[in-house]
């Protein structure tokens, strides 16, 4: 059975959220990623990948999807054209404590509704460590980040600190640079001299994978 580019990209779609979350999304949230109007056009292509045998699913019971086949290729996922639909990589892990090192390379890309983020994303981190608890942002979240070299005072931003990254709120003042965390357990990062230091980007956002 040949499937329709729709049905791939659904198909590779479960694929990622089963890694990335654990569990099968629903047709709700199936529909909401492609712009279906409805369900009923995400169950259509569900019993075609269930036919194609693709798929395995158990009737009346939420939840209850299983792949016997994974997509081939990379995990790219080709998109209907959507403008509410933002297709976001996640790049690597920044620290909500003291910095730690970047785990550039995922090939992880996941699928996003455009209204969640402000500014616009170009990719997302995963958070490690509770330090920005304060500001809503807890161990695993996944960060958008909207790409740049220039921040105001006052804006939460990611910031690299010679070799490693950290997401902080940036306070600049009286001629020095800190990183302040969100949580009162931990110390504010002041940049000395001599350090590297860059603005990497904007906090625009956040996902919750296991929410």
């Amino acid at each position: 059975m040949t499937l329709t580019d729709t049905q791939r990209a659904i198909h590779a779609f479960l694929a990622e959220r089963i890694e990335v979350d654990g569990f099968v999304p629903s047709q709700t949230e199936i529909a909401r990623a492609f712009g279906f109007k409805g369900v009923r056009a995400a169950q259509y292509h569900l019993e075609a990948l269930e036919a194609a045998g693709i798929i395995e699913r158990s009737p009346g019971r939420a939840r209850s999807l299983r792949l016997l086949q994974l997509p081939d290729g990379p995990r790219q996922l080709d998109l209907p054209a959507n403008d509410d639909t933002l297709q976001l990589p996640v790049l690597g892990q920044v620290a909500a404590g003291m910095p730690i090192g970047a785990d550039i390379g995922s090939e992880q890309v996941v699928l996003m509704d455009r209204a969640v983020f402000s500014p616009t994303p170009d990719y997302l981190l995963k958070v490690k460590g509770d330090s920005m608890r304060d500001e809503g942002i807890f161990d695993g979240d996944l960060i958008g980040v909207h790409r740049t070299s220039e921040a105001r005072n006052g804006q939460v931003v990611i910031a690299r600190i010679d070799d490693e990254i950290t997401v902080k709120l940036l306070k600049i003042g009286q001629g020095r640079i800190r990183l302040l965390p969100r949580n009162p357990d931990y110390a504010p990062i002041e940049v000395r001299p001599g350090q590297e230091f860059a603005i990497e980007g904007l906090y625009c956002g956040l996902v919750r994978p296991n929410a």
